[in-house]
C-alpha cells in the first residue's frame, strides 16, 4: 500500500489529506486559529462537583466548561493534584526533580469525584475530546506524551507494550530494554512502530518526551487557571509520527515555511525517508493536481456511488449514523445471493474509507443487503474488520443481527467533517436573478484596473477553469490576460480553482492574501 500526504496551506489553515494508493481516505483541516485540539494540555480550574454523574466541570478557557468524569481521573490523580500545586509554586531555578518525585497512592475505581475534587483544585489536564455542537471539550487527567515509538506517561513505572506485536521474543526484548533505560517515576507504553529498534533509537525517543515533561514543569510555574500548558504537535507532524512507515512514499507541500519544518522533522525522526518531502510551487492549486478537489466532491454527498453500479446512502441523526447499502444496476449473474455478498464486501471496502474520511463518530448502523447465508455474514464481518483496521480511532463491530443490520460504535474525538458537495447556480447565486454574463469581462477589467491604478503590484487572479480557459487559451499575444497586461503595463497571474463557481473571481495580493473589492 502507498500512502501520501498533500498538503495545502491557505489563509484559513492548513488542509491535509491522507492517501492510500491513491484514494482520499482522510481529511484533515487545522485552522489558524485552532484551540482545544486532542492532545493539549491545559491547567484547569474545577468549577463544579456533579455527584449524580460523578463528573466535574473545569474550566479551561473554553466558553462552555469541559467535562471531566471520573473514570478519566487516572489512578494517580493524586500525585497530579500534588505535582500542579507543588510547580505552580515552585520558585526555584532548576525546577523539581521528577526522579525524586514522591508518588501518591492509587484512587479505588469505584470511588467518588467529590472525595478527590473537594476544594475545587487547579489540575493539569489533557484534552480527550474537541469541543463537539454545544458541548464543551472532554478532559482527561491521564497524561500521556506520544512519540515516535513510544508513549511516556508519568506518575507510575509501568512497561507495557502493543498487543500488535506479536513475536513474542521481540515484545520480551523491548520490555526488557525500555525497564533498563527509562527514566524514574514515569510508564512506558511501546508502540507497533518500535519492532526491531535499536537501543539508540528508543532512547533518543524517550529522551525527547522526557524533555517535554520538563518543558510542561517549567510551564506550569506561575501560572494561573484557566491557561494552555502545552500544544499537539502540528496535525502534519503528528499524522507523520503515528503512521510514517515503508509504505508512505510521498509528501508535498505548498508552503515553503511548513515544507522547511516538515522536511526536518523528518530528518530528526526517520533520515532515511527525507526524500519524501518535497514542495509544490507549481502555480495551480495542489488539490486539483493531485485529483483530491474531485474526490472530496464525490465523496461527501448524501450518496455515493460505487464503481460495480451500486451506492450507498448516508444520513445523519442527533443519536446516530445510518448507511443503507443498493445494488443499484449491478448485476454479475442469476445467483442473488452471490450477487449481495459481492455488493455487499465492495460496499464494506467504501463504508470504511468513509468512516475515516468523514470522521463519523458514536453509533454507526448500516443496513446491507439481505444474506441468508451465516457463512456469508462472517465473510462479510471479517471484511469490515479488514478494512477498519486501518483506523486509527477505536471501533467495535457488531456481527450481522437477524434483521440484516451491522452496528458499529466508533470513537468521537472531534466534530465530523461535513462538506457541502452542492454548489450555487453558477448564475444567479440563488437568487433567481442574474446579471448580464456579458459583462463579467467588462467587470473583471474594471477592478483589475483598478487596483492597478492603487499600487497593487504581483497581483493574481483566481477563477473557475472553464473562465480560466475563456482569459488564456488561444495565440499568446492575443489572450484576453496578454491584452490586459500589455494595457496596463503589468503582469497579472491567472490561476484555475475548481472550487470556484463558474462566474467567481477573486484578486490576491504577493502576500497571497486576498484583496476586498467591495
Amino acid at each position: 500500500m502507498n500512502k501520501e500526504l498533500i498538503i495545502n496551506v491557505n489563509a484559513q489553515g492548513v488542509e491535509i489529506a491522507l492517501l492510500e494508493d491513491k484514494k482520499l481516505v482522510e481529511l484533515h483541516n487545522e485552522k489558524s486559529n485552532a484551540r482545544f485540539a486532542v492532545g493539549d494540555l491545559y491547567l484547569g480550574k474545577v468549577k463544579k462537583l456533579i455527584p449524580g454523574l460523578n463528573a466535574a466541570f473545569v474550566e479551561v478557557g473554553f466558553e462552555k466548561d469541559a467535562f471531566l468524569h471520573y473514570t478519566d481521573l487516572s489512578p494517580y490523580i493524586k500525585s497530579l493534584l500534588k505535582f500542579t500545586q507543588f510547580s505552580m509554586n515552585d520558585k526555584s531555578e532548576k525546577g523539581l526533580d521528577f526522579s525524586k518525585f514522591t508518588v501518591e497512592p492509587e484512587i479505588l475505581k469505584t470511588g467518588k469525584i467529590s472525595e478527590v475534587m473537594n476544594g475545587k483544585p487547579s489540575v493539569l489536564v489533557q484534552i480527550l475530546k474537541e469541543p463537539i455542537a454545544a458541548k464543551g471539550p472532554r478532559l482527561s487527567c491521564e497524561i500521556s506524551l506520544p512519540g515516535r515509538f513510544v508513549v511516556l506517561t508519568p506518575f507510575n513505572d509501568v512497561v507495557a507494550v502493543s498487543r500488535k506485536i506479536h513475536s513474542g521474543e521481540e515484545r520480551k526484548r523491548l520490555q526488557k530494554l525500555i525497564e533498563a533505560i527509562k527514566p524514574k517515576n514515569f510508564g512506558v507504553i511501546v508502540r507497533t512502530a518500535a519492532e526491531g529498534k535499536k537501543t539508540a533509537e528508543l532512547h533518543e525517543d524517550l529522551a525527547t518526551l522526557t524533555a517535554t515533561w520538563a518543558t510542561i514543569q517549567q510551564n506550569l510555574k506561575g501560572a494561573v487557571a484557566p491557561a494552555k500548558i502545552l500544544s499537539e504537535q502540528t496535525k502534519t507532524t503528528s499524522i507523520l509520527r503515528d503512521l510514517l512507515n515503508a509504505d508512505f512514499n510521498r509528501v508535498v507541500i505548498n508552503d515553503k515555511t511548513l515544507y522547511s519544518d516538515t522536511k526536518s522533522y523528518i530528518q530528526r525522526i526517520a533520515p532515511e525517508k527525507e526524500e519524501i518531502v518535497s514542495y509544490y510551487g507549481n502555480g495551480s492549486t495542489i488539490f486539483d493536481t493531485y485529483g483530491i478537489t474531485k474526490q472530496v466532491k464525490s465523496a461527501f454527498g448524501k450518496t455515493v456511488n460505487l464503481d460495480s453500479g451500486a451506492y450507498i446512502i448516508i444520513e445523519h441523526t442527533e443519536a446516530l449514523h445510518v448507511i443503507d447499502v443498493n445494488s443499484g444496476y449491478k448485476s454479475v449473474g442469476s445467483n442473488q445471493e452471490q450477487n449481495a455478498l459481492e455488493t455487499n464486501l465492495e460496499a464494506a471496502e467504501e463504508i470504511a474509507r468513509q468512516l475515516r474520511l468523514r470522521d463519523l463518530g458514536g453509533i454507526i448502523v448500516v443496513d446491507f443487503i439481505d444474506m441468508k447465508l451465516p457463512e456469508n455474514k462472517r465473510k462479510l464481518h471479517d471484511k469490515m474488520e479488514e478494512c477498519l483496521s486501518q483506523d486509527r480511532a477505536k471501533h467495535t463491530i457488531l456481527p450481522i443481527s437477524k434483521f440484516g443490520i451491522m452496528q458499529i460504535t466508533r470513537q468521537r474525538m472531534k466534530p465530523e467533517l461535513t462538506i457541502n458537495t452542492q454548489e450555487a447556480c453558477p448564475t444567479c447565486n440563488g437568487t433567481g436573478k442574474i446579471t448580464s454574463t456579458l459583462l463579467l469581462e467588462d467587470e473583471i477589467e474594471k477592478n483589475l484596473s483598478y487596483l492597478i491604478t492603487h499600487k497593487h503590484e504581483q497581483l493574481k487572479l483566481v477563477v473557475h477553469p472553464i473562465l480560466y480557459a475563456y482569459l488564456t487559451k488561444g495565440w499568446f499575444w492575443k489572450t484576453k490576460m496578454a491584452i490586459w497586461n500589455k494595457k496596463f503595463g503589468q503582469k497579472t497571474a491567472v490561476v484555475a480553482d475548481s472550487s470556484y463557481h463558474l462566474t467567481e473571481y477573486r484578486f490576491f495580493d504577493k502576500n497571497e492574501e486576498e484583496i476586498k473589492l467591495s
